[in-house]
């Protein structure tokens, strides 16, 4: 991975936002980040029928992640060879709004099929839970 910063910078909008085949904006392609450390979460249980919001999108969120994970390396080779402030400043940055965009994806993913799948099927308890679990992610994001 390059550590020049405007390399690095421009590496999230070479994909360019496209419409992928489940009319979903993808927001995979945009740099962000949620800006925190990685949260430990208890799995729901499943019913085995459900499957979650971002599988369809699955490949592009790790393709993302990888992404991200080259973008982190690369800001600590920086650290290492003493680079420029600025410039590490910048990457962070970019690594911060790639987070940031992958959140942000998989809240709509958990909105639009979790959540959605909850209320069609009538059940209003799950609803309801759905809906607060989406309401405390939020908090969580607009906190980070």
């Amino acid at each position: 991975m390059t550590t020049d910063a405007s390399a690095a910078a421009d590496c999230c909008s070479t994909i360019g936002p496209e419409a992928p085949e489940n009319g979903h904006r993808d927001l995979l392609t945009d740099a962000g980040c949620c800006g925190g450390g990685v949260a430990q979460v208890a799995e729901p249980e499943s019913d085995g029928e459900h499957e979650h919001g971002y599988i369809s999108d699955k490949n592009r969120y790790l393709t993302r992640m990888k992404r991200i994970e080259g973008q982190a390396r690369g800001i600590a080779r920086m650290i290492d060879e003493e680079k420029y402030c600025i410039d590490i400043l910048t990457q962070v940055s970019a690594l911060t709004r790639a987070l940031q965009t992958v959140a942000t994806g998989l809240l709509d993913d958990h909105l639009k099929h979790c959540v959605l799948d909850a209320a069609r099927l009538g059940d209003d308890a799950a609803a309801r839970e759905k809906l607060q679990e989406a309401s405390d992610a939020i908090k969580r994001l607009v906190r980070s």
